[in-house]
């Protein structure tokens, strides 16, 4: 394909595009490390893995945050309970922080009714992605989380390129399709240069009530497979309603259970 040097929109790996700089933080704002949470398709989970991240760093003892770049789906502030309008002044916009401290940037922060559609094209929601990194005052984040919309489109092309990412989290489910799917995004971070951390398979099983044994409703899992397959951890998130309950009612903080505790590990070490 002929070249057009337009690095912002391309995904090739080539000598030219291994110049693009990153975009600067706001001067204002401290951001330790950033972590990506991706997949190939929508509906597999990838608020609620981002949701946990942030919940299990914050009770290790780290300042969270999320960065929601789900800009036509965002769905991080409901589930953390955070409500209003993000503010600002000439210096920037500061971001609006849950119960438990986790600050959050979103949208659905900015529009005047949290329903209300943003009817965008692609390099408009790439751009506001940007602005939620160079335009928000982030206070002493040690580990930034961006829920990434589904697919390998715009959005993030421009995370991956334009953001300083120190990894990525690929969300799977069990079916067969969704894990075709997923290896394009994984192809896609390498191809960019990002490292993967690990995986998360959501929905991986139901725990009976009654019985307290274990369904595999949406078919065996491909945890083993998929950790045999790349050498990365392997994270299963059961079918719970608990938790479902909990993100609806903006409690997710509340979550019982140490969820994703082995690629909260491996976070911590970078």
């Amino acid at each position: 394909m002929a070249c057009d040097h337009n690095c912002g929109s391309c995904s090739e790996n080539c000598g030219e595009r291994q110049g693009i700089e990153k975009e600067s933080l706001h001067e204002l704002s401290r951001v330790k490390k950033v972590i990506g949470i991706i997949s190939g398709k929508g509906g597999v989970g990838k608020s609620l893995v981002t949701s946990l991240m942030a919940v299990a760093c914050q009770r290790r003892g780290y300042r969270a945050a999320i960065l929601d770049a789900d800009i036509t789906g965002p769905s991080i502030p409901r589930a953390f309970g955070v409500k209003g309008h993000a503010y600002g002044d000439e210096t920037g916009i500061l971001p609006l922080e849950s119960a438990f401290g986790t600050q959050i940037m979103s949208i659905n922060l900015l529009l005047e009714n949290e329903t209300d559609p943003v009817v965008w094209r692609g390099p408009v929601v790439a751009g506001m992605v940007k602005n939620f990194w160079t335009q928000v005052v982030w206070k002493d984040v040690d580990f930034m989380f961006v829920d990434m919309p589904p697919g390998t489109g715009d959005v993030p092309l421009t995370v991956m390129q334009s953001l300083p990412l120190d990894g990525v989290i690929v969300v799977t489910t069990p079916q067969d399709l969704v894990d075709m799917i997923v290896k394009k995004a994984v192809k896609m971070a390498e191809l960019l240069r990002v490292p993967v951390l690990g995986f998360v398979e959501n929905m991986s099983y139901f725990v009976c009530p009654k019985c307290g044994e274990k369904h595999r409703i949406f078919g065996e899992s491909k945890a083993a497979k998929i950790a045999a397959e790349s050498g990365k951890i392997v994270e299963e998130l059961p079918i719970d309603p608990a938790i479902t309950a909990l993100a609806d009612s903006g409690k997710i903080e509340l979550v019982e259970g140490d969820y994703l505790t082995a690629l909260a590990d491996e976070v911590e070490k970078i």
